[in-house]
Formats: structure tokens, sequence, C-alpha cells
């Protein structure tokens, strides 16, 4: 990528678990105030779980070459140039092979809705794009949650470890899974903190290219149907929605 990506390094030493980064998520996306997710859901992009007496924080890891974007058949999620996974609600099928093929679990379904999209967080995409930080690192007190480019975190991070032995001495997302724009530092076993260790450091999308490739004619027939059910789905979202827009009115008719 031409662009040096952005990234948050999470330093896990220094969360208080004052909860202000979940706080300014859902306030910039507008989500419910007065909930307290213990998970990640379609109206929670971060949270703050607690393992092992320490506040860890969870949202996208924004992979540098991600799972859920190569698993998505119609490109409705992409790795931006900057870093941040995005995600383009008129592209979704609705298909959820985002949801299994994400390795951490991180996009969620509006199980609730009418016209149901995916959900996860996009690194505040538009601020990053103006030059601004995200939301979470703007909101953190303690320093907690770095916001930049991913080379100089990772630098930074580096000195930490260098200048502390009681941290472990591994960035975690520097690797995993090919690396992520996300990246935590912290004293305690990652493996204790919920942390998934991988048997290796390959991307996921590289495990399934050889079969791919072998598979030409899969390919064809499948984008062809692939892009009937993305009419139909599409069709069907815009029906749902206009009947209860009409429902809507006729109620409010009714009541007046």
């Amino acid at each position: 990528m031409g662009i040096k990506q952005k990234g948050m390094l999470i330093d896990i030493t220094q969360c208080i678990g004052c909860r202000l980064c979940e706080k300014a998520c859902r306030a910039g996306y507008s989500q419910p105030e007065d909930q307290q997710p213990e998970k990640l859901s379609a109206t929670s992009f971060t949270i703050i779980e607690d393992h092992e007496n320490r506040h860890v924080r969870r949202l996208c890891q924004h992979c540098v070459d991600p799972a859920c974007a190569s698993a998505c058949p119609v490109g409705a999620l992409r790795k931006s140039e900057l870093g941040p996974v995005i995600y383009n609600e008129k592209k979704c099928m609705g298909c959820r092979y985002c949801m299994v093929a994400c390795p951490y679990a991180v996009p969620k379904y509006e199980w609730n809705k009418l016209a149901p999209y995916m959900r996860k967080c996009d690194m505040c995409y538009g601020r990053v794009a103006a030059g601004e930080q995200t939301r979470c690192a703007e909101a953190c007190p303690t320093g907690a949650t770095l916001f930049g480019g991913r080379d100089g975190l990772l630098l930074e991070a580096r000195r930490r470890l260098d200048a502390n032995p009681a941290y472990v001495q591994h960035v975690y997302g520097e690797h995993e899974l090919g690396g992520a724009c996300v990246m935590y530092l912290t004293d305690v076993p990652f493996e204790n903190l919920g942390f998934i260790t991988p048997p290796n450091d390959r991307p996921m999308p590289s495990l399934s290219e050889a079969a791919l490739g072998d598979a030409p004619t899969v390919v064809l027939v499948g984008g062809a149907l692939l892009a009937g059910l993305y009419w139909i789905t599409q069709r069907r979202r815009e029906v749902l929605l206009a009947e209860s827009g009409q429902d809507t009115k006729r109620q409010d008719h009714e009541r007046s």
C-alpha cells in the first residue's frame, strides 16, 4: 500500500477501566448510551472485558490482510489504504460469511432489524481520512490507547518493552495471522486475557487461495448465483423498508 497504514496501540497496563472509550464510540455512532455490554455487538463496537485483574479492550483488529474482506463475495468489506477495514452496506447481501471467516469473532449482525446489516468498528474511518484520531484514543485519559502510524506505534511498543522487563515481551497484532493495525501490550500472558493464539502467522485468506485457484468453474458459477442472490436480497430489503414506511404512515393517520 502506498500510504502508511494507521493503527492503534493498546497498553493494557495503563487501562483503568473507565470505559470512556466505550462511551465515546457509542456517542459517535449514535448507539444506545445506557447499555453496559459484556460482548461486542451490532450496537457496541468496543468493550472492556476484565481478565486477571486487568481491563482488556476489544474491538476490530483491522487485520493487514483481513479474512472478512476475503470471504465477502460482493466486496462489501475492504481494507482501506489508511488501515481501517471498512464496510459498504449498500453492497451487503446478508450472507454473513464475514462472521464465519473472522478469527476474532468481530462482525455482528443486526438480528432484530427488519432490514439487517453487518456492523463492526471501522476505526472512525471518516475521522482518520480527515487526519484526526479515533474517538476512543481521543477520549482515553491515561494514554492506554494510542493512535498513529502503524510503524511508529511498533517503534513505541518496542521502546516500552525494552524499558520495562515486566511486560510480556511481545507485541500482539504485529505478526498474528499476518498482522493487524490494532496492537496490544500487557504484563500478563495474552492467553490469560482471552486472546487467541494462532498456530502460525499466515494470513487467513492465504489458506484458501490454493483451493480457489483450482476451482475456476465453481468460482464463475458461484459468482453468477451470488449476483442473483444479491439482487434478490437488496430488492427484499427495499420492499420491507417501503412496507414499513407505509405501515408507519397508516398508523400515524389512524391516531390523528
